[in-house]
């Protein structure tokens, strides 16, 4: 169920080069570029870590720039997931739509301000 999780950086460059280092060590590589950070795991189908210059533009934190993600079976899930978040009292943290090639997904907060998304990746 978990495809991957989001840690914040104030200073993207250096927590590249600690991040290529160290998931290194067990066989993990960068998967992905998106400008604001990075993902790295073994392939795009399996749980993934991803290091990002949080979204808000606000400081990173232990918690902001946090992220757990939910894979799902299609860009149909994610836009029924997405919508009923919203319905159940979540707020928006962006529209259900593509995110790059072959990539898909919509994000959210829970009650409690939790940050989530649900993709589908494919």
């Amino acid at each position: 169920m978990i495809g991957y999780v989001t840690l914040g950086t104030n200073d993207l460059q250096r927590a590249a080069a600690f991040y290529d280092a160290l998931l290194a060590e067990i066989g993990a590589k960068r998967l992905m570029d998106y400008g604001r950070g990075y993902s790295y795991g073994e392939s795009m189908d399996k749980p993934s870590l991803g290091i990002v210059i949080p979204y808000d533009a606000r400081p990173a934190t232990v918690g902001n720039g946090v992220m757990v993600a939910l894979a799902v079976d299609s860009r149909a899930t994610v836009d029924r997931v997405h919508r009923k978040a919203l319905e159940l009292g979540g707020t928006d943290e962006g529209a259900a739509g593509p995110r790059g090639e072959n990539f898909y997904a919509g994000y959210f907060r829970d009650l409690d301000g939790n940050k989530l998304s649900v993709f589908f990746a494919g």
